[in-house]
């Protein structure tokens, strides 16, 4: 042994002659069946040739050794040295007689080498064959477009012969296109009213809601809707409130919260005239101490009439200002209106509901109620940008219409106030006077006439002096005080004067 711990100056693992290892074999998908050279098959029923079947055993002595490449013969070479003398591999005993491979039988079929590969098992590693089971665990997957290629084909060529799983795809299909974010999530405002009129038309209400009534139960889900979807710290978001006063527009601000109490404060009108408790009279807990002071209330205090005034002594009152909690005490009474106007018959429609200086039917209170609903849902959902669209076309069109109604008593209260022009043709109660044409176009318009010199006066097109054309959403936004009359876009003929008085008129019409 040498001093370096090599032995006749070799490494133990430079030993020649020795069998080689082979390789890792390349995966049965990897290999090229173009370039592989097939074995030889006997013919049916034949025995195989001498040369197809390679010999497992030993090589008997004396026996040509196997040719080596010359690739596997530089790759056992490469980086190993010449030994100093040649390398004589010891003797081996010949194995037992039981120990040899038994010979393949001559007459037996002949046998395949062992790692060939025919067509058909590559065809079917291609295409593998899924159970029901597992076809419809991939359905999600295939509605999605991640399956592979032949798990897609195989999906696909199933669908064709199963036809539960073929309706389960469909319906995969369609909901995977609600995921797109290029389209809107937010539901259509007539989807309720249709999901409503087909639940009805199977099995009718037994006390259904009055026409006259529907608006305003839709407008108050549709705004419930949107105070369910936004997150706590969203009802402190600042809201700017707008309107037209004396001639200039006037704003105020609060928050999402006081919004909808100053909503529930307005309602309580409507629950006084149905003979409802008033939220402002009771020391409930809104928002934290109540709708009014104890003391006030203890005091025998004259809850106010006025909107604006009632909406003032809510917010005197809220403190700390109201949070979430506001939600509920407005919802449970916007329900209790629709029961109660539902429950008292035809005649309750014509109720009268006083709003200190003016008053209107129940019928038409509600309309108000739902207009208000919409508008201040409008500035709430812009307020935390929110997607708010205007109601349904029916509901808008009552709405325009209720406006319209009011615009003659409008006018005579500017003219007697000196902000409109004089009378110029006073005519019998009834009978039709000078009139302007109000066109309201798109979603909910139609055509109104307005009388002009008496609110007793007739609106006639006959006597019409003047027209005047706006947008419907844009004739609302001008009622409700978001833009002035001199900012509207309408389309204008006729006396400039009588245009002037009924575009002041509408935005006038507007409050807190």
């Amino acid at each position: 042994m040498s001093g370096d711990g090599r032995e006749g100056g070799r490494r133990d693992d430079e030993v020649r002659g020795a069998r080689r290892i082979p390789g890792p074999r390349g995966a049965v998908d990897d290999l090229d069946l173009e370039t592989v050279e097939r074995p030889v098959l006997p013919p049916p029923g034949g025995s195989a040739p001498d040369k197809s079947v390679p010999e497992q055993g030993v090589p008997e002595e004396g026996a040509a050794a196997p040719e080596v490449g010359a690739a596997d013969e530089a790759e056992a070479d490469e980086g190993v040295p010449e030994p100093d003398e040649p390398y004589e591999p010891e003797e081996r005993e010949e194995p037992e007689e039981r120990d040899r491979p038994e010979e393949p039988d001559e007459a037996g079929p002949a046998a395949e080498p062992p790692h060939a590969v025919t067509a058909d098992a590559t065809a079917s590693a291609s295409a593998p064959v899924l159970s029901h089971r597992v076809l419809k665990a991939l359905l999600g997957a295939w509605a999605l477009s991640a399956c592979s290629a032949e798990e897609t084909a195989a999906v696909e060529d199933h669908l064709t012969v199963c036809a539960p799983c073929a309706d389960e795809a469909l319906r995969l299909r369609d909901a995977v296109g609600l995921l797109h974010t290029d389209g809107s999530l937010d539901l259509d405002p007539a989807l309720r009213t249709r999901v409503l009129d087909g639940c009805l038309g199977r099995r009718p209400a037994r006390v259904p809601i009055p026409e006259w009534a529907t608006a305003y139960d839709a407008e108050t889900a549709r705004l419930d809707a949107l105070l369910r979807d936004i997150g706590d710290s969203d009802w402190h978001a600042p809201v700017r409130l707008q309107w037209f006063e004396d001639e200039r527009a006037v704003t105020r601000r609060t928050t999402v919260a006081g919004v909808i109490g100053h909503l529930m404060a307005v309602d309580g009108l409507l629950s006084a005239a149905l003979g409802l408790d008033d939220p402002l009279a009771g020391t409930g807990a809104v928002g934290g101490t109540g709708a009014l002071g104890t003391a006030e209330v203890n005091a025998g205090a004259e809850v106010p009439l006025s909107p604006t005034r009632r909406t003032e002594t809510y917010w005197a009152a809220t403190y700390p200002p109201a949070t979430r909690a506001v939600r509920e005490p407005w919802r449970a009474l916007t329900h209790e209106l629709i029961r109660t106007a539902s429950l008292a018959g035809r005649n309750v429609a014509e109720r009268s509901v006083s709003y200190g200086e003016f008053a209107l039917p129940l019928q038409d209170a509600l309309l108000d109620r739902a207009f208000e609903c919409w508008v201040h849902g409008t500035d709430i959902a812009e307020a935390v940008d929110y997607p708010y669209k205007p109601p349904s076309a029916a509901h808008l069109h009552r709405m325009i219409d209720l406006a319209a109604r009011m615009l003659p008593a409008a006018l005579a209260g500017r003219r007697g106030a000196g902000l409109a022009g004089p009378a110029r043709e006073l005519v019998a109660p009834g009978a039709p006077g000078r009139s302007v044409h109000l066109e309201v176009e798109g979603h909910g318009g139609g055509d109104w006439y307005i009388a002009l010199d008496s609110p007793a006066a007739v609106g006639s097109p006959d006597r019409a002096v003047a027209q005047v054309a706006l947008d419907g959403v844009e004739f609302c936004q001008l009622v409700a005080g978001h833009i002035s009359p001199v900012e509207a876009a309408a389309g204008q003929e006729g006396d400039r004067e009588a245009i002037r008085d009924v575009l002041f008129a509408s935005a006038s019409l507007s409050r807190l």
